[in-house]
């Protein structure tokens, strides 16, 4: 009875606390919505105000009534004439739309291009295929350089994003000589494809263009936005066909993100999770209309999609409507996805964030592990991307590593580069974006495979010359703890998501049961074909085309209009009132989605919040897994019980390392460029195979990361000859001639020459302090880094501007 009643103490003790847990979050939900909402207002006045000096501050010539008369009838002749030029680029959109129809929707790429593979022939069919680009007139690649295969997303689009115009990352490779090939698909998927096949396609891809250029090294994989992912998953499911990966603006861990920020990752709590997909795909007939997926996308912003990008059209008519029809053609091309590819789409990565946790299976009882990757990754990401937050580009870092020690333990390379404020598709269309970031990761792409394992922040430095603005990359080395910096609640407002997650399997396990055979059985093509075509993001093209006979005036109206084109007044008190006007919808439009967002994120915590806690409850009885000792890694343990063999190769590549120990952890990329040209034959690995290169920097990294001292001292044993020791001393001394070294670096160039410089025994040399090597920490394990800016400069007597 005494255990029967302190039993039932317990649990009403842990009711109670989970009731306080509940009342204490409930509390600081309505203090955060009342904050939001506050501040959302403020914005609105804020906005307000700016409009409302905008207007004021413009300079009237003349107040006299025959000039506001003539003001007046000057601005509605030219708001006329806009509007017909307005409706005519409109009714171009709409023509635009309907050939690229009727031509079947080809890749709306800048580039020339020649089909190579078409997946849909293969034993496992996929409506995917790999083209390889023609360079335009005026540039040459070379067949023996590394080539680039770039993969777009297929979210709801077609393909073509990543070769948009000439300024892109088609154009950046191609002009730095490398062949590229790009991975495209079609409108419509093979029946019964799944998203392992797509995988398996993709990796016959990178087997294709292995075998068409045998003499380079593998090649280099990009993917734009869900494009990679898919290049992540590729690198899992083949690690030997991948060469370094770039992702830019990929999702990667789903459940990421901040409040008031990131509200698109609410909306699989909001919709109940994976049954709005299922039924979306039984009302198209077993196929997912991609236009849902664009919908989404622009219901995130209804000031730019309703408004704001139809007045800077009508704004400015005489020199928009190219770019306009541009972009329109590419956002309005709607491809279709198989049940069951947006079922696992939505079930493993949207919902469940099963890549992160190692969960997302490809077949039955085989997930696709990311620590399978074996090849230098480059994370591309963006504070002002609202769609692919940083949080959730980053993150699958420190869920697959909880340290940096195990991140370096597996041998990976990760280079994240943030940029401050571009927007999700500024990313891969922004000419600005490519010339710098694509330009500097492409140059990088070249060097990334000989860096020791690690995590590195990439920051592209710009510095203005006569000849033009020159870039140059400083990479400086980081630890997977400081991804923390990116959170608001240390990612413990994740944890309703999981409520999310069961709440999902329960829903889509009752639709699957009751409703998706009856609609199975009701839902015809043809009658899907006819859904499909009356969905608004197409109906607002074909409807406002030349389809509409009301609309065929139009065309003579605006060639008259174009031609009797009046002069415009921007300054006058009508165009005034006009400026006023939009900025004032913009700034409505922008309250009513801040209230919105705010409102379902509130909605959404209040839903999920108290399950999650009681999950997080149930769950405290647990034991946590004991963390693995980096040192006893398998590929630690084998480097370290290799500290005194070695060949001449491996001594220089652990002199390097030992050297970079005592520098400041930043790498200039233009330090590595002549310190390549200056003693990259002598060392060897330029003319190695990339796997060897990287296998002798992991190993000789992990000595010199536990064991410094040792790994110094059995330095003569690696150099067995004179003239090894020789040659070593004469690279150092070239190199410390054209790179400056601090202090640390100084002191221990002297004593690797004074270890060297012996008969040939190191009896001597052992005797002998080796202070700047020696481990700041007992254990001999590496000590977490400062951040930038916060490092150590007292005894530096010539800073680094380089290699250090």
């Amino acid at each position: 009875m005494q255990k029967i009643g302190s039993g039932t103490e317990r649990s009403q003790d842990g009711a109670q606390a989970r009731l306080v847990q509940v009342t204490r979050a409930q509390a600081k939900l309505a203090e955060v919505y009342r904050e939001r909402c506050t501040n959302a207002g403020q914005r609105y006045l804020d906005a307000a105000k700016a409009a409302g000096e905008l207007l004021a501050d413009r300079p009237i010539r003349s107040a006299s009534p025959l000039d506001l008369w003539r003001d007046a009838g000057n601005y509605w002749l030219d708001f006329t004439q806009r509007s017909i030029l307005f409706w005519d680029t409109l009714r171009q959109r709409g023509n635009n739309w309907l050939e690229h129809e009727k031509a079947g929707k080809p890749p709306l790429l800048d580039f020339e291009w020649e089909m190579i593979a078409d997946a849909r022939t293969f034993e496992k069919p996929a409506n995917y295929a790999l083209v390889q680009i023609t360079p335009p007139d005026g540039v040459e690649t070379d067949p023996e350089r590394r080539p680039f295969v770039i993969i777009d997303p297929r979210a709801g689009h077609g393909p073509g994003i990543g070769g948009f115009k000439q300024d892109s990352q088609v154009g950046v490779a191609l002009k730095a000589g490398h062949p590229v090939y790009f991975v495209i698909f079609f409108p419509e998927p093979v029946p019964g494809q799944t998203l392992a096949d797509v995988s398996r396609a993709e990796a016959e891809f990178l087997r294709i263009v292995g075998e068409r250029h045998p003499k380079t090294r593998k090649p280099v994989v990009v993917g734009n936005c869900q494009g990679g992912w898919a290049s992540m998953l590729v690198g899992a499911l083949e690690p030997d066909l991948v060469g370094p990966i770039v992702i830019n603006g990929a999702p990667m861990s789903y459940w990421a993100g901040n409040d008031s920020e990131n509200p698109m990752r609410y909306a699989g709590g909001t919709l109940g999770g994976v049954w709005p997909a299922l039924l979306a795909s039984d009302l198209g007939a077993g196929t997912f209309d991609g236009a849902h997926l664009v919908e989404n996308f622009e219901s995130l912003n209804p000031a730019n999609t309703y408004f704001d990008k139809y007045y800077n059209l009508f704004s400015k008519i005489d020199t928009e409507p190219e770019r306009f029809l541009e972009f329109e053609r590419w956002w309005g091309g709607f491809f279709l996805m198989g049940r069951q590819e947006i079922k696992w789409i939505v079930e493993n990565l949207f919902v469940g964030n099963n890549l992160a946790d190692g969960d997302a299976e490809w077949s039955e009882g085989r997930a696709f592990d990311l620590r399978a990757i074996q090849t230098p990754i480059i994370v591309f990401a963006s504070l002002g991307d609202n769609i692919t937050p940083p949080q959730q580009a980053f993150n699958w870092v420190a869920d697959i590593y909880p340290t940096t020690e195990a991140l370096k333990a597996n041998g990976q390379v990760i280079v994240g580069l943030m940029h401050q404020s571009v927007g999700h598709l500024g990313i891969f269309v922004s000419g600005a974006v490519a010339k710098r970031e694509h330009t500097q990761i492409v140059d990088l792409i070249e060097y990334i495979e000989h860096l020791p394992p690690g995590l590195y922040g990439m920051q592209v430095e710009e510095q203005k010359t006569n000849e033009g603005v020159r870039y140059d990359v400083m990479l400086t080395e980081r630890r997977v703890e400081d991804l923390q910096v990116l959170q608001k609640y240390g990612r413990k407002d994740e944890m309703p998501f999981r409520a999310v997650e069961a709440t999902s399997e329960t829903l889509a396990s009752a639709y699957e049961t009751f409703v998706h055979p009856a609609l199975a059985a009701m839902v015809t093509p043809a009658g899907s074909a006819v859904r499909r075509a009356m969905h608004p993001q197409r109906a607002q093209r074909w409807a406002v085309s030349d389809l509409n006979p009301f609309l065929w005036p139009l065309k003579g109206m605006a060639d008259m209009v174009r031609a009797n084109r009046t002069p415009r007044d921007n300054d006058g008190p009508m165009a005034a009132m006009e400026h006023w006007t939009a900025a004032m919808t913009s700034a409505s439009l922008d309250l009513y989605r801040d209230l919105r967002d705010a409102t379902a994120e509130n909605t959404f915590f209040r839903t999920y919040g108290p399950a999650s806690i009681g999950m997080v409850a149930q769950d405290k009885d647990t034991v946590a897994a004991e963390p693995v000792d980096a040192r006893n890694a398998p590929l630690v343990k084998e480097a370290l019980s290799h500290i005194e063999d070695g060949d001449p190769t491996q001594a220089i590549v652990r002199t390097a390392l030992l050297l970079m120990k005592a520098g400041t952890g930043r790498r200039r990329l233009s330090a590595m460029k002549r310190a390549r040209e200056l003693v990259g034959k002598d060392i060897g690995l330029v003319d190695m195979t990339a796997e060897a290169a990287r296998g002798i920097i992991r190993e000789q990294s992990y000595i010199v990361d536990f064991e410094p001292v040792k790994a110094l001292m059995a330095l003569p044993k690696l150099l067995r000859t004179s003239e090894d020791r020789r040659r070593l001393l004469e690279l150092l001394d070239r190199l410390e001639g054209q790179i400056e070294a601090n202090a640390k670096q100084v002191t221990l160039l002297g004593e690797i020459r004074r270890l060297l410089s012996g008969d040939g025994t190191d009896d001597n040399s052992k005797s002998r302090p080796i202070t700047a090597t020696r481990p700041e920490n007992p254990t001999g394990r590496p000590k977490a880094m400062a951040r930038p800016g916060t490092a150590r400069r007292s005894g530096d007597t010539r800073r680094t501007r380089a290699s250090s």
